[in-house]
């Protein structure tokens, strides 16, 4: 077994399984509703001296986190493989553990300065941030590590405590993560509870939390802010994509190929801001399919832990199950099944080989619904203004994208596309320093650089004069 799925393996746990294989890979503790009261009352101890550090020795605890955190990374690159499925190379399992060690560094540096607002005669008044005490951070299945750290990195280094809730699809990778930054960390400013939704409830809906950090579906995030709502508790709620992207005619494809397939393929299509719906003029529609095809079966997909693949199986079957229904769907309403289409039950339990789908129009489920899977729906379009529209046409507004060749038109067609970021010839780059969420459907709240250690602060206004 792997060292680190060993050290937070617990007897009588509930089995997890590897994600390619179903094979077990550990025993995680499952927790209950009654637990988190515990780990409330040790966080609330803790967080007062912690937020009375200096920022700097906060940062300094942290990048000592990431230096452990380095020490481990290949284990841990494989436990996530493992657990969660996706490669280790590519964009993949070692990526994410990298993307771990950045967080901590950046997040480790960073301060948010007071603000003079008023100097004259009659004020002077200045904005200040302050710890919210404690953080409740509720993470996916899909970048269970990554997104993670974005929760805690930040919150962390403004002073708070915060008390992790991974997927239960993957809690032993996060299990993983939370013991080695606590080889560092003081006792009680970082803790992690693993359970199932009513672990979940329970901590979005404590009035303990002055902020709760989610990633994941719409329909939870509407939920934890129906429960919050009674609490006043702040919210970063970065909820579920259907991200569009744009071809404008005349677009150099072949220099742009790499870039779009992964951008709907990373990590076999399971990351909220994947291009998940494609538009593509009609002078090139032929061109982009047939390349998109030839793309998707050359890549190679089969276990994580194989260094020869670069597309993994989807985590669990219940996402498997929506990705197959809607291949299947789009294949009886006439559909181009253009390559894939189909489960790859050879190369494990929830594979499902890497498909485009011709001819799709917007109404379509495969379209409308978020496949997160190795789907691309690929539509044709006629004028630019119809795309954008097609674009815009959904209340799933994470990302979005422009691909062309002429930097006035690609930024002019960029600024009308309603989405938290939009990318110009890239899709899902993100950057610790470039803030990052959604609008409409998809949430609200931003995470990354300074505005999002703002984000698990509360802002105080001292006036004096």
């Amino acid at each position: 077994m792997n060292p680190l799925l060993q050290r937070v393996s617990v007897d009588g746990g509930r089995p997890i399984p590897d994600a390619a294989t179903g094979e077990t890979i550990g025993y995680a503790p499952e927790h209950v509703v009654n637990d988190l009261e515990a780990l409330i009352t040790r966080a609330r101890i803790a967080q007062p001296a912690w937020a009375a550090l200096p920022a700097s020795e906060r940062g300094a605890l942290l990048h000592a986190a990431a230096e452990r955190v380095a020490l481990v990374a290949d284990e841990l690159a494989d436990a996530v493989s493992r657990e969660q499925g996706k490669p280790l190379n590519g964009i993949g399992a070692r990526v994410e553990v990298g993307a771990v060690q950045g967080w901590l560094h950046v997040n480790a540096d960073l301060e948010v300065a007071p603000e003079v607002l008023v100097d004259d005669a009659e004020n002077y008044s200045e904005l200040i941030y302050k710890p919210v005490g404690l953080v409740g951070a509720v993470g996916p299945w899909n970048w269970p590590l990554m997104i993670t750290i974005w929760q805690i990195a930040p919150a962390l280094k403004m002073g708070n405590a915060v008390i992790v809730k991974p997927s239960e699809y993957t809690p032993l990778s996060v299990l993983a993560l939370v013991s080695i930054l606590n080889e560092v960390l003081p006792e009680g400013v970082l803790q992690v509870i693993s359970g199932g939704r009513a672990v979940g409830a329970a901590l979005t809906s404590h009035p303990a939390f002055g902020k709760i950090m989610f990633t994941g579906s719409t329909a939870t995030g509407k939920a934890i802010a129906a429960a919050s709502a009674q609490n006043l508790t702040r919210l970063t709620l970065e909820l579920g994509g259907n991200d569009a992207g744009i071809v404008l005619p005349g677009t150099d494809i072949d220099a742009h190929l790499d870039a779009l397939f992964w951008g709907a393929f990373i990590n076999t299509g399971q990351t909220c801001a994947a291009l998940k719906r494609l538009y593509v003029h009609e002078s090139q529609y032929e061109q982009v399919l047939d390349a998109l095809a030839r793309k998707a079966a050359a890549t190679p997909m089969g276990r994580g832990v194989d260094e020869s693949n670069e597309l993994g199986p989807l985590q669990n079957a219940m996402q498997f199950d929506i990705v197959a229904r809607l291949v299947d769907d789009a294949r009886a309403r006439g559909r181009r099944i253009v390559t894939g289409g189909s489960p790859a039950p050879h190369l494990g339990r929830t594979f499902f080989e890497a498909t485009i789908v011709g001819d799709a129009v917007d109404g379509d489920p495969i379209v409308d619904e978020e496949q997160f899977g190795p789907v691309l729906p690929v539509i044709r379009y006629d004028t630019v203004e119809s795309a954008i529209a097609s674009a815009n046409r959904l209340d799933a507004a994470l990302g979005a994208s422009v691909w062309g060749d002429d930097p006035a038109q690609t930024r002019e067609v960029a600024l009308r596309l309603e989405a938290g970021t939009v990318w110009i010839n890239k899709h899902g780059g993100i950057h610790p320093m470039v803030p990052f969420g959604g609008i409409k459907g998809s949430g609200y709240g931003m995470e990354f650089g300074f505005e999002g250690l703002k984000s698990v602060a509360v802002p105080v206004v001292i006036t004096s004069r």
